[in-house]
C-alpha cells in the first residue's frame, strides 16, 4: 500500500475524475490558503468505455498540481465491485488513519451511477470503523475520528447545506476537469459517453453559476451535512 499523508481534507471518489466533477473547487480554495488536501480513488475505473488505467493515473497527476494537491491516492478497488466488504473497509479505514483528516468529502448518497452510490456509503461505514480503537488495521494506526462529513454532487442535486464560494479558484477547477482528456473530450474512434459530450461540461458550469447565483456570486458547490453544521469553515 502506497504511503499516505497527514492532511486536512480527504476527498474520497469511486473513480478518478469523481473529485474534480463535483469538488475540486473547494480542494483548490482551501489548498491556495494552505490546507493539505488529498483525494482517494477507490478505483482506477478499469471499465471506462474510453481511456486506459495508464492513462488515467497521468491524467490524475495532471488534474492533481492543477488543484495543488499534496497526493492523488489511489486503493485499486474493482470498478463495479465496491460490496464494502471486510478487506475493502479496512483498507479505507488505513487511509483515514494514516491521512488523518479534519473534513471527508465523499459523493451525494443519490446518484445514477451505481459506484457513486456504493463509494458514499463505504465512506460512511469506513469512516465509522476508523474511530473504533478495537478495529485494527494492517499496519497498527491509531483510531481517529474525523471533525466533519460533507458530500458532494456529481450527476443529481438536491438542497444544499453549505455552498463554498469557488468564484476565484474555477479555473483551476476547469484545468482539473479538462485533465482527464479521455473521459471529457470525445477523440475519433472513442465510444460516446453521458460525459464526453458538450452538454455535460455546460451542465457542470451551469450547477455551479446556479450554486454561485445562491450566494450572490459567479460560481460556486454545494455540499450536504448529514448532521447539524457548528461552522461554515470546512477547516
Amino acid at each position: 500500500m502506497e504511503e499516505f499523508h497527514s492532511v486536512d481534507l480527504l476527498a474520497f471518489g469511486a473513480h478518478p475524475d469523481d473529485v474534480e466533477i463535483g469538488a475540486s473547487g473547494i480542494l483548490a480554495k482551501h489548498s491556495v490558503a494552505g490546507k493539505r488536501v488529498a483525494i482517494c480513488s477507490l478505483t482506477e475505473a478499469e471499465l471506462s468505455s474510453n481511456g486506459t488505467v495508464e492513462l488515467r493515473r497521468e491524467e490524475a497527476k495532471k488534474a492533481g498540481k492543477a488543484l495543488g494537491l499534496v497526493g492523488h491516492y489511489n486503493l485499486q478497488l474493482p470498478d463495479r465491485g465496491l460490496t464494502g466488504s471486510p478487506e475493502q473497509l479496512v483498507k479505507m479505514v488505513q487511509v483515514i488513519r494514516q491521512c488523518r483528516p479534519s473534513v471527508i468529502l465523499a459523493p451525494y448518497f443519490e446518484d445514477r451511477h451505481p459506484d457513486h452510490v456504493a463509494c458514499s456509503k463505504l465512506v460512511n461505514e469506513a469512516i465509522f470503523n476508523a474511530g473504533l480503537k478495537n478495529v485494527q488495521t494492517p499496519g497498527n494506526e491509531s483510531h481517529h475520528r474525523i471533525q466533519q462529513l460533507y458530500y458532494y454532487f456529481l450527476n443529481d442535486i438536491a438542497k444544499a447545506d453549505i455552498i463554498v464560494d469557488i468564484s476565484d479558484v474555477y479555473e483551476k477547477k476547469m484545468d482539473s476537469i479538462l485533465a482527464y482528456r479521455s473521459q471529457f473530450q470525445r477523440a475519433e474512434g472513442q465510444v460516446e459517453t453521458p460525459i464526453n459530450g458538450p452538454s455535460f461540461l455546460s451542465m457542470i458550469q451551469g450547477r455551479d453559476q446556479m450554486w454561485g447565483q445562491m450566494i450572490g456570486v459567479q460560481y460556486g458547490e454545494a455540499l450536504v451535512s448529514p448532521r447539524p453544521i457548528k461552522q461554515q469553515l470546512l477547516v
